[in-house]
């Protein structure tokens, strides 16, 4: 190779390889008044000098990559790095000192993608392939681009505790967990997608730290706070400019040293903060200030709360601060509609047809109405937004996992319904996003599953339980006995995709089917939404269980949907105009059948030719 680039991010904790040789090791320990470090392989600990404000350092100089090394308190306890690169032996041993140099990389001509051409594909490292590595994926990248993928999304990856967990419970923020490979093998993943022309999206999790292998509260108790809650335990305290510091640059880390191409945020709405500037927005703008200029970088959210103000356009159309959110109303109105289901928050989406007409043509369908399950209003006025800015989907890991036994869509609801559903968030003019394996219909479910230690198994095994005993069918406890133990190994081995399915009826149906709506999109859709503004989609209820929405996109052409995702029929209204794109169901010369739609363009002439 010739020239290859290297690449690092520069950090002003944990260990850093100087210049001149040597390391220098830095660790926050404001509850510590002396801090040592113990190198694997020597004597004595090293002495590390107390600097201001609760800093900590030393510099070994005659150490260098992949010596292992601990931090000791003044009590005897050693801990690992909380800004480890590496943790080889997980979050109880001890961390790796990394040369992010010291990779190789060939896409040095690498600048992204623009936003609209996204189509995401969520993945779990783990489950995706037998091997589960991040070496074993980059065997499986041909076959997302021939099936007209152009980003991956991968599931949290943060060292956490045990061989396998969804990702949610890290700990070691900036250390790719070892069970997937070591901090190279990562690389090569990235490298090897954008040699396809893949973007490469991470899930970061910014709203708390994992039950096991968190030491920070040991010598850092200010990293967290009481004057907040979160779901998972103690909340991070931001209003530290130290702890502020620590997970911008661990953004910084995963964009700048992996060339990830951006990031979904998890769970914003749980990120505490009432400092003077919200750390959200300081993150997006120092992310966009150090890396803006050079490629194209994108910002996803998960958020509760529908903040749009979270993803406002400056006067150029560019994101000020997040690029995207995910759109869990397209979900909950298309799931539904597919199932049948109205229990916890489904109940506010079942059965109405104008949550779903509203969410697809303007965004949110709550925009600060009072929603009744929770209680109180959500979500904020979003129809100003353009379509680009929600990421929709059918099933995603928690709308799947997050079922007793993990159940994909095509298990719970008819082929021609479902087929109905894909076709109207694939083709949308909102960012399209597939779970793993959706593309041939597979059947493999995706569980919850974790690997705690003996202290936090039983809670964990017993919680999953407690949580669905609230649930009519599992108000009986041999019932709740038949959901998969999380913590059993067998739970994760069922999560692995089978992909030899796809050679299989219907699996090799459902692919086909799938390539040829994602080549209509790429064709058809994805060169109209450069430009696409705000107020761009208008809609209209069809019968009792109809939507008719017409987006205006970037070209001036008019994309226009009539779909009928119920089991009614209506008839006696005016077809959508211009050329028709693709349809499901049985179309009539005035109506739909049951579970119908039809797509259709018109070009911004009116010819629709």
């Amino acid at each position: 190779m010739e020239n290859p680039t290297r690449r690092a991010h520069t950090m002003p904790f944990g260990a850093e390889l100087r210049p001149e040789g040597g390391v220098r090791f830095r660790v926050w320990a404001p509850t510590q008044a002396t801090m040592t470090l113990t190198v694997e392989g020597r004597g004595d600990a090293v002495p590390m000098t107390a600097l201001a404000d609760g800093w900590h350092e030393c510099v070994v100089d005659d150490l260098g990559a992949g010596a292992r090394y601990r931090f000791g308190l003044a009590d005897g306890t050693a801990v690992p790095d909380a800004a480890s690169r590496h943790q080889p032996d997980d979050v109880h041993g001890p961390s790796e000192v990394i040369d992010p140099r010291g990779y190789a990389w060939g896409d040095g001509a690498w600048r992204g993608r623009p936003w609209e051409e996204a189509v995401l594909y969520e993945l779990h490292v783990g489950a995706f392939t037998p091997e589960g590595t991040f070496r074993a994926a980059i065997d499986r990248l041909d076959d997302l681009v021939a099936l007209g993928i152009t980003a991956i999304e991968l599931m949290p990856i943060a060292d956490f505790p045990g061989a396998r967990n969804w990702g949610y419970d890290g700990v070691c923020l900036f250390a790719p967990d070892a069970s997937y490979g070591r901090p190279d093998d990562l690389k090569a993943l990235v490298d090897a997608a954008h040699a396809r022309g893949l973007m490469v999206l991470l899930d970061v999790v910014y709203n708390h730290f994992g039950p096991e292998g968190n030491y920070l509260g040991a010598y850092a108790a200010p990293f967290f706070t009481d004057r907040h809650e979160t779901p998972w335990g103690a909340a991070i305290n931001f209003a530290s400019p130290t702890v502020r510091d620590f997970t911008i640059h661990n953004a910084l880390h995963w964009l700048e040293e992996y060339h990830f191409d951006g990031l979904r945020l998890d769970a914003v709405q749980a990120i505490m903060d009432d400092s003077e500037q919200h750390l959200l927005e300081e993150l997006a703008e120092r992310v966009r200030d150090h890396l803006g200029g050079e490629r194209a970088i994108h910002l996803i959210l998960e958020n509760e709360e529908n903040h749009a103000s979270l993803l406002e356009r400056d006067a150029a159309g560019r994101p000020e601060h997040y690029t995207a959110q995910w759109n869990d109303d397209v979900h909950h109105v298309l799931h539904t509609a597919a199932t049948g289901e109205d229990a916890g928050y489904y109940a506010d989406y079942a059965g109405d047809t104008r949550q779903l007409a509203r969410a697809l043509a303007e965004g949110f369908s709550f925009q600060g109405e009072m929603m009744p399950y929770r209680g109180s209003p959500r979500g904020e006025a979003s129809r100003h937004l353009p379509p680009t800015a929600f990421v929709s989907f059918i099933q995603n890991h928690d709308q799947i996992g997050n079922r007793a036994f993990g159940e994909r869509l095509t298990t719970i609801a008819p082929a021609h319904v479902v087929r109905v559903v894909a076709a109207m968030y694939l083709l949308a003019p909102q960012i399209p996003m597939l779970f793993m394996g959706e593309e041939w219909g597979a059947s493999q479910p995706f569980p919850f599953f974790c690997d705690f230690g003996p202290d936090l198994a039983e809670a964990v095994r017993n919680g999953r339980r407690a949580e669905f005993a609230r649930f009519p069918e599992f108000r009986d406890a041999a019932a709740r006995e038949q959901i998969p133990d999380p913590i059993g190994e067998g739970t994760y081995l069922a999560a692995k995709l089978g992909w030899d399915d796809r050679r299989r009826a219907p699996h090799d149906e459902w692919l086909a089917w799938y390539q040829r709506l994602l080549a209509l999109r790429h064709a058809e859709i994805v060169p109209r939404l450069a430009g696409i503004g705000g107020h761009a989609g208008e809609h209209a209820i069809v019968g009792e269980g109809g939507v008719a929405v017409t987006w205006r996109m970037g070209d001036g052409s008019r994309l226009n949907l009539l779909a009928n995702p119920s089991e009614g029929q209506f008839s006696g209204v005016a077809m959508p105009a211009g050329r028709r794109l693709w349809q499901e169901g049985a179309v009539m010369a005035d109506g739909l059948g049951a579970w119908s739609l039809i797509w259709s363009l018109e070009t911004h002439d009116g010819a629709g030719a």
